[in-house]
């Protein structure tokens, strides 16, 4: 397993990423993989390059987290980011992940990668820990603020396949975040989109499920749209700063909402393994997305999901 990481990308760069390339790869569990290091080599080349299975490469040019993403990408093809994209497309990685700029992710994942065929919009989820110790999925949770039922119809149809083969749940069943439990209720696009679940023969449909039974175990995917997915997540991250870190309060459940225990998300929906990483993360962070990254990449999602998407426009 060959995994490209970003070393520039995040606020600690490249100090975090490095402790996280070394825990990894001291891991069993991930003894087949390979990380390529992309960045300035300078900056972590001495600490790295003695390192059994860590490949480094040079990229001189640096993406900032305020450049516009388009045009980043485009005038910086010697920057970590574009490089490891390009090594993707072309099959010499089988993962990419970056801390680094959202935007300029999102871009590369879009049209250097490109969207499985019939997919409209790509998406990301977050993991949900529920009460009774699994997780479920959320998705949209932020790159598709506005959208129409076809657009959450295909995010169940990703959502059930994440997870079924990356993790492990058999039949998920797919809800609909919503205002009340009965078929019928919420706005126009929870109504519009209702009955399009419930003749989708892909998936597993169980109904709406209310904002208070989310953490329940009544549904393994949960759909929205990404403006009520993005206040969601960092609701959930806002419960944990509060009462984990400033209140100080112990509980293994609460743990579960530490951002760091899964470190970034996928990109669903592209022809390959793409990992968006938050912009604060530590070494924890970067271990926990180099483990996610090669169980995806090891799943074969993307083939799993070709020629489940009808084709057509928005």
């Amino acid at each position: 397993m060959r995994i490209g990481l970003d070393m520039m990308g995040g606020d600690f760069a490249p100090a975090e990423a490095v402790l996280g390339v070394q825990r990894f790869l001291s891991n069993e569990t991930f003894k087949d993989a390979t990380v390529y290091a992309l960045g300035k080599k300078e900056l972590f080349e001495t600490e790295l390059a003695n390192l059994d299975r860590c490949i480094i490469i040079d990229a001189p040019e640096v993406i900032s987290m305020q450049e516009h993403p388009t045009k980043a990408l485009k005038e910086k093809p010697n920057s970590s980011i574009a490089i490891g994209f390009g090594m993707l497309a072309t099959g010499k990685i089988d993962a990419f992940i970056s801390a680094g700029n959202t935007g300029v992710m999102l871009v590369g994942a879009t049209f250097v990668i490109k969207p499985i065929e019939g997919v409209q919009r790509p998406t990301i989820p977050t993991l949900v820990p529920n009460i009774n110790g699994g997780h479920g999925l959320l998705l949209d949770v932020g790159i598709n603020a506005d959208c129409k039922p076809e657009h959450l119809d295909q995010f169940a149809v990703l959502g059930s396949n994440y997870a079924e083969h990356v993790l492990g749940i058999k039949n998920p069943r797919v809800g609909l975040l919503n205002i009340g439990e009965e078929e019928g209720k919420g706005n126009l696009l929870a109504k519009a989109t209702y009955p399009i679940l419930k003749e989708n023969q892909h998936i597993n449909f169980v109904g709406n499920i209310e904002g208070r039974d989310l953490f329940l175990d009544k549904a393994d995917v949960v759909v929205c749209e990404g403006f009520t997915g993005n206040i969601v997540l960092k609701l959930s991250e806002s419960i944990y700063h509060v009462f984990g870190q400033k209140r100080n309060i112990k509980d293994e459940y609460l743990d579960q909402f530490n951002y760091e225990t899964y470190g970034g998300t996928p990109v669903l929906g592209v022809n390959k393994t793409v990992i968006v990483g938050h912009g604060i993360s530590n070494a924890n962070a970067f271990d926990n997305m180099l483990g996610q990254a090669y169980k995806i990449a090891a799943s074969n999602l993307p083939e799993h999901l070709k020629g489940k998407f009808v084709i057509s426009g928005e």
